[in-house]
């Protein structure tokens, strides 16, 4: 293996490296090898944190993933939950125990109420634990959260909350939504957090439960695939946002992604790739085939199309990329989307094949937010009803902030 400098994780080390190569695992069109060409050291320079168990996990995951494709974009990651045996399972993140006094490390039990007290509490012993981890180098902070739990729904909020206080870069929640067979209190629970985070952070980039998993799964084998996918999707995004001299004609840096997650609310992204030919001028009707995919099936959200602005980036062999299929299929995002905001261009990868990502931002007006939504109206609401009998509890359904 190469020798790799940058700075150290708990078992794992961030920073450059030669090109590697890493095969997806996926059983769906994300198939394929990439192989990273070596580029100048100016990723975009995130640091990440992940809150409670579904955080911790995701933001493991990622770490790992950029690390071994050599992309040097995580610059520190940090999991924080109540449940201390959530924290013993991961290897590779720097973990702070929060609640201890409260519930003596065995979590909130789902009561993200519980989760937020214990964020609030410990809230200066957590941002002293990013000392170092968020340097003058990183664009941006990712918080990392299921949103059903107790400690991620909850504490995932007040840490945007305070980040925003103290750091003068944009800090984005990357929200996991329960699925709809997961139970009322998850529903209700990531209901809240959502009406929350979407107040607090810069921009919430939504990963539904729902969308990418595979029919028939076990429980414990869905939430594997859907952290595997979510750390190579929002990996590579990452790794995208590159400003490269000399590589490519129109290659994506960290601007374009902070510039199409600007419009705020809810960001969704998408991820699709096919076998390329050798000549680009082959590779239009892939180019738009990927683009396509990445929307319409392949997104972290489904059915989320309408967007106040959107990125989209064609990954792969840069004599293979068609510069008219990147075009064509960029203006066809732009009538689907019913954005004139959508930016487009090349992440340089050594590889056989060609692959779409395509990040929305603002589509907070989509039909699988609103539906969302109101399935964890319902949920709140029964619950109540189960609760109690006074006649109270029905005046008024909306859903509170949890702070």
């Amino acid at each position: 293996m190469a020798e790799r400098t940058g700075i150290a994780l708990k078992g794992i080390t961030i920073g450059t490296t030669a090109v590697q190569t890493v095969a997806a695992s996926e059983s769906d069109t994300a198939t394929g090898t990439f192989n990273r060409i070596p580029l100048h050291e100016r990723d975009m320079k995130v640091a990440l944190i992940g809150v409670g168990q579904a955080g911790g996990k995701v933001t493991e995951r990622l770490a790992r993933f950029d690390a071994d494709m050599g992309f040097g974009a995580v610059q520190g990651a940090l999991a924080v939950n109540s449940a201390e045996a959530d924290l013993q399972s991961l290897e590779f993140v720097d973990t702070q125990l929060i609640g201890a006094d409260r519930v003596n490390g065995h979590g909130v039990g789902g009561d993200n109420e519980l989760g937020t007290e214990v964020m609030q509490s410990d809230i200066q012993q957590v941002l002293g634990s990013l000392d170092g981890r968020v340097t003058s180098s990183a664009e941006a902070i990712f918080v990392v959260a299921g949103l059903g739990g107790g400690t991620g729904s909850g504490g995932a909020p007040v840490l945007v909350h305070h980040l925003q206080q103290v750091y003068d870069v944009p800090v984005y929640a990357l929200g996991i939504l329960p699925g709809r067979n997961e139970g009322a209190l998850y529903q209700a629970n990531a209901g809240r957090s959502l009406k929350t985070l979407i107040r607090e952070a810069d921009s919430t980039l939504l990963v539904d439960n729902d969308a990418w998993h595979e029919q028939g799964e076990s429980v414990e084998g869905a939430f594997e695939t859907i952290n595997e996918r979510i750390a190579k999707r929002v990996g590579l995004l990452f790794a995208s946002g590159e400003a490269v001299d000399g590589v490519g004609e129109s290659v994506v840096d960290s601007s374009e992604v902070i510039n199409t997650l600007r419009a705020g609310g809810v960001a969704a992204l998408g991820y699709a790739t096919e076998v390329a030919s050798e000549d680009s001028a082959e590779n239009i009707r892939t180019a738009m085939s990927v683009s396509r995919q990445a929307l319409l099936t392949g997104t972290s959200l489904p059915d989320a199309t309408t967007a106040d602005s959107a990125l989209l980036v064609i990954a792969g062999d840069p004599d293979r990329i068609p510069r008219k299929g990147v075009e064509r299929a960029r203006r066809w995002l732009e009538d689907e989307t019913g954005s004139m905001q959508v930016r487009g261009g090349d992440f340089p990868l050594d590889s056989d094949r060609l692959g779409a990502l395509v990040l929305l931002g603002g589509a907070e007006r989509s039909d699988r937010v609103q539906q969302f939504m109101n399935r964890a109206r319902e949920a709140k609401r029964a619950r109540e009803e189960e609760q109690t009998d006074h006649a109270a509890a029905f005046a008024d359904d909306r859903l509170e902030d949890l702070f």
